[in-house]
């Protein structure tokens, strides 16, 4: 069977090795050294936080004025949202190009000459897909904004001029939550190359032992779960697992500026950054009827159905929250209703099938 989500990515023994890893403030320390080297900042200037959410946050305060607009994507996940938010400023959607999934720039310079107290754009970089920087620095440089880079699905790769992705920014925030690039099950770094308006500061708190015990144990319980649908009882393991709360939704993760990222994970993630991805995150495709696709995918035992994003603010449940102006992105809410996603940790050979079943329904593929 092929997973999208349910820590899909991780085989037995690396399974093994995050429910025993273990570290000590020194793989703290070595993970802050290893990030300020790579994206070219001070090691006092990187910060580790409990998850990715809170870095975005703690960079966006950090650059922006409070009550100043934050422009992301409409194609993104309530975490960045609320990170915008938690720095005490607005997000302000911009619509994206079908072709790429990054801005549609012809809409975002429809809204910079509407919105005046704009501070700072993100460079999501969508699935891993890298934007066009130069364009965006020309965009940032005649509007005066700041730029924050957002490396959550993006790390270790590089712009169109070759640059790698997370050192052009005033700051960069990585996430090293499930299915990211870098990947512990949470956590996040905040690295800070400009100047800043607020200097954060570095976090202390440990996470809560409930935590602290699901992301240890997220891994082989994700294993339990894919096994289940194999006897059909996968969604029922899950939400048993959901309602002892063994386990989390990704959305709903915390965002704290006091809480720090363990050092066992410090550890983790810098042997990750050592071999990051050379490809993007996750292939796409554009299908018709996706509903009743990803039934027919089940079926064949492919499930595919954790898709970054079927919603213009991922996930739908907090749809109110996000208040998007899908009248103001038309191209975002089309693109959500028909991107499909390919997971990037099977080979060619294994995905061979799913491809072929999905070709019958798509409307256009990116690989």
């Amino acid at each position: 069977m092929i997973f999208l989500g349910q820590a899909s990515n991780y085989r037995p023994s690396k399974a093994l090795g995050h429910l025993f890893a273990w570290g000590s403030k020194k793989d703290s320390l070595e993970l802050k050294r290893k990030l300020a080297e790579r994206y070219g900042a001070k090691v006092d200037d990187v910060y580790l936080y409990h998850t990715g959410r809170s870095a975005l946050a703690a960079g966006i305060q950090a650059v922006a004025p409070e009550g100043s607009g934050v422009v992301i994507p409409g194609l993104t996940c309530i975490a960045v949202v609320r990170a915008v938010r938690a720095a005490g400023c607005v997000p302000i959607f911009v619509d994206i190009d079908p072709e790429t999934l990054q801005y549609d720039w012809d809409a975002l310079d429809k809204t910079l000459k509407v919105c005046y107290n704009v501070s700072v754009i993100v460079a999501q970089n969508t699935l891993g897909l890298p934007l066009d920087m130069e364009k965006l620095e020309k965009v940032a440089h005649q509007h005066d904004l700041k730029i924050v880079e957002d490396l959550a699905h993006s790390a270790g790769r590089f712009y169109p001029d070759g640059r790698e992705i997370g050192t052009v920014g005033v700051a960069s925030a990585l996430s090293f939550g499930k299915g990211k690039a870098i990947d512990t099950m949470a956590g996040g770094a905040l690295v800070l190359r400009g100047r800043a308006r607020v200097k954060p500061v570095q976090p202390t708190q440990k996470p809560c032992r409930g935590d602290r015990w699901r992301e240890r144990w997220y891994p082989a319980l994700g294993a339990i779960m894919r096994a289940g649908y194999h006897i059909g009882l996968g969604k029922v393991f899950t939400a048993v697992f959901l309602k002892f709360k063994w386990i989390q939704k990704s959305a709903d993760a915390e965002l704290s500026l006091n809480t720090r990222l363990t050092h066992w994970q410090a550890k983790l993630a810098g042997r990750q950054l050592e071999s990051l991805p050379s490809t993007p995150l996750r292939g796409y495709a554009f299908v018709q009827k996706r509903d009743e696709l990803l039934k027919i995918l089940k079926s064949k035992g492919y499930f595919l159905d954790e898709i970054w994003y079927d919603t213009p603010v991922s996930p739908a449940r907090y749809a109110k929250e996000a208040a998007f102006p899908e009248s103001e992105c038309p191209n975002t809410v089309k693109v959500a209703a028909e991107i499909i996603n390919y997971p990037s940790w099977y080979s060619a050979e294994q995905l061979t099938p799913v491809k072929e079943i999905i070709h019958k329904w798509q409307k256009g593929a990116h690989e």
